[in-house]
């Protein structure tokens, strides 16, 4: 069996890098170390600085996805090197004759399309119209596949769990000089909505009144909630809102201090479709505080204390908890030992190229 000769949409690669851009490059990488499988990189973008051997799209993003929300054209089979699969990485992949793998992460946007940006809301547009077209969805985790389910019924869909990213050595000085010698919750994410942090800056203050010595540090670049975010903040008062700082975008080297040095990891989020700072808190030896909401229990499972992301008085017991209970503790850290490394970029790999066989065999059976 020859090597299949697959396209793949690296475009999420290009500019600052997203938790779906470290999915994107971090499958690439692995992909390419292989015999089995030939990778075609491509783009959608006109303004994007591309490494020598990936294929531009010569069309207008803007142009292309209102095109691809109502129609099959224009098609992109003649730009993609005779690849046999087209695998588009970021929710969109375009009209082709050929067999297509659509990523899809999570599905806040299509649950609530009034809070999405009118980009994003196209992308589910042109999502819609290739699921219809055929395309076999993959996603990251069986909590997204489930939604997948309900939301594009009809669809067929392959879940393949994701891997941990690498966590690089701490930063030799601390990036935030105020947080050395101090105890601190960290919420690592760009601040969205969907990220539920104005509900963790209200835990926060119940927690601040009994410890007046801890931060927290909401490590992510500004995003449709910061204004909410802000307010939260402020609604602390004078005594409690100082307590909370907001670093901006960070770099992975400053990242993975705040990890190393943090007591705890908050993860409060009202949908994700898998949870790279999970494994990142369990890799860096923090206890966590989560979410029951979307992939997080089946990512976390026994390695995080889990809770409603509604329940704010919920939310901030388990931070209680984590931050002052020695037992619970080493408990989490000792699960997370243990469950991150059950995460494999290798079998996410086997198991992608096990997938595009299908789907180039057109064997469908039990995806629908």
């Amino acid at each position: 069996m020859g090597a299949l000769r697959v396209a793949y949409d690296v475009g999420p690669v290009h500019g600052p890098l997203t938790g779906i851009g470290y999915a994107v490059a971090t499958l690439h990488d692995t992909l390419v170390r292989r015999d089995d499988v030939v990778l075609t990189d491509y783009v959608l973008s006109f303004r994007a600085q591309l490494a020598q051997g990936v294929h531009r799209l010569p069309l207008p993003a803007a142009v292309a996805h209102r095109a691809w929300a109502h129609t099959a054209h224009p098609r992109v089979d003649r730009w993609l090197d005779h690849a046999q699969v087209v695998h588009g990485t970021n929710y969109v992949v375009p009209p082709s004759h050929l067999p297509t793998v659509v990523s899809v992460y999570d599905c806040w946007f299509l649950r609530h399309p009034d809070h999405a940006h009118p980009d994003v809301r196209r992308a589910g547009a042109v999502l819609r119209a290739a699921v219809a077209r055929g395309a076999v969805v993959h996603t990251s985790s069986l909590a997204t596949e489930g939604a997948v389910r309900a939301l594009l019924p009809g669809a067929a869909v392959q879940t393949v769990h994701l891997g941990p990213l690498p966590l690089p050595a701490p930063a030799g000085t601390a990036p935030v000089p105020e947080l050395v010698g101090r105890r601190f919750v960290l919420a690592v994410g760009t601040i969205e909505r969907r990220k539920n942090i104005p509900r963790l800056v209200a835990a926060f203050g119940a927690v601040a009144a009994t410890h007046p010595d801890v931060l927290l540090v909401l490590a992510g670049g500004a995003g449709d909630d910061s204004a909410a975010v802000q307010a939260a903040i402020d609604a602390l008062g004078p005594a409690s809102a100082p307590s909370v700082l907001r670093t901006g975008r960070i770099d992975d080297p400053t990242r993975s201090w705040l990890l190393h040095h943090a007591r705890v990891l908050a993860y409060p989020s009202l949908d994700e479709g898998f949870g790279f700072p999970l494994l990142d808190a369990m890799q860096a030896g923090v206890p966590v505080v989560a979410s029951t909401a979307g992939s997080i229990p089946e990512v976390a499972g026994p390695a995080a204390l889990c809770c409603d992301p509604l329940d704010v008085e919920a939310l901030a017991d388990a931070l209680v908890t984590a931050l002052d209970d020695p037992d619970v503790r080493m408990r989490l850290v000792a699960e997370g030992t243990r469950r991150w490394p059950q995460f494999s970029w290798q079998r996410c790999a086997d198991e992608m190229v096990a997938l595009y066989r299908r789907v180039e065999a057109h064997d469908l059976e039990g995806l629908r």
